[in-house]
């Protein structure tokens, strides 16, 4: 079957491809997807040159909804909305799909989902309740990094959970907290930002605190680095003034440099790194399990929605792009209409 994929060539140029689509496993109809940092980073042109020549062109996006169209062993029906997970595992070892070799990745690996037709797999995808926020659903993908993250915390930290701490206030660092008051309900969330306009967003949290304004007496338990970048270096150094012995830190932010942290006293206060990085299929199912036993929780992810851009055409697609990129926070939505 003819698809139209449409793909990066180079920074700021996207170009329509035709491909053959195959009819087994499930076809998607892309809805609604939505624009990652790293989408950004290929489309600014800000990855090492070496990584662009390797990965372009490449189709953009792996936050995404869609319809199915068909389903070649009935199990979805035409018209199901579904979650399509861009995580695609190619064999099996020891390791977590996620954190695996043998996976390749939508938007990174290969190409992810600015196509007319997605062919998935069954268990690349998760069905959706019919009365689900697809804007906000569309990138559940997000969420499930920050639900993976904390589902791992949750087996390893220690008894003492009296106080959680979130360094950054951009998105991931909002759904992190938000989750956290909800899977932890009896322990304090506090988060560090840089920015008061963010901050003030921040209302389900118990306090929330710029970085360079925090009091001396404050501890914490454990800590959710949401920063990346550079800016993790200091986020790091901070927490570990901050957390108390046998703590764990959790690193979610990604840098293109590396960080130094401070060994000796992560050695001092014995503290445990964690890293984390995609998610699976469960954590999917988590999300969404978790969206629909609690739908007050789209109130507050709605918040995050700045843009909500309807693609008809490529110049589209470039104007949300670039419509993104200048937005300070929040999340860009495509109306995928092409």
């Amino acid at each position: 079957m003819i698809n139209i994929v449409y793909r990066l060539k180079s920074p700021k140029f996207f170009e329509e491809a035709i491909d053959d689509i195959e009819l087994d496993g499930v076809v998607v109809r892309p809805t609604y997807l939505s624009i990652c940092q790293a989408d950004q980073r290929y489309y600014q042109g800000s990855r090492p040159p070496e990584i662009l020549s390797e990965k372009l062109p490449m189709a953009l996006i792996h936050e995404a909804v869609g319809e199915v169209v068909s389903d070649s062993e009935s199990v979805f029906k035409p018209g199901d909305n579904v979650v399509m997970i861009p995580n695609t595992p190619f064999g099996e070892d020891c390791y977590r799909a996620n954190y695996s070799t043998l996976s390749k990745f939508r938007g990174s690996g290969f190409d992810g989902f600015t196509s007319d037709l997605i062919s998935l797999n069954h268990d690349r995808l998760v069905k959706l309740p019919d009365d689900f926020n697809l804007e906000v659903s569309s990138f559940i993908e997000l969420i499930s990094v920050a639900y993976q993250g904390i589902m791992k915390f949750m087996e390893f930290k220690k008894p003492s959970c009296k106080v959680l701490g979130v360094w950054g206030d951009g998105n991931l660092g909002y759904i992190t907290a938000l989750l956290l008051k909800q899977i932890c309900p009896d322990s304090k969330v506090i988060v560090f930002g840089k920015h008061m306009e963010n901050l003030n967003l921040f209302s389900f949290a118990d306090n929330v605190y710029m970085i360079h304004n925090v009091p001396d007496d404050l501890r914490i338990d454990h800590a959710f680095e949401c920063v990346g970048s550079a800016a993790s270096q200091s986020a790091i150094e901070q927490i570990i003034d901050l957390i108390n012995p046998q703590g764990t830190i959790n690193l979610f932010g990604v840098s293109e440099y590396p960080i130094p942290i401070n060994t000796r006293m992560l050695l001092e206060k014995g503290l445990m790194i964690q890293g984390n990085s995609r998610s699976e299929r469960e954590d999917f199912e988590g999300v969404v399990n978790l969206l629909e036993e609690n739908p007050q929780l789209f109130s507050y992810l709605s918040k995050l929605i700045t843009n909500v851009c309807e693609v008809k055409s490529i110049d589209d697609l470039k104007t949300a792009f670039d419509k993104d990129y200048i937005s300070n926070f929040g999340k860009t939505i495509l109306k995928w209409e092409i």
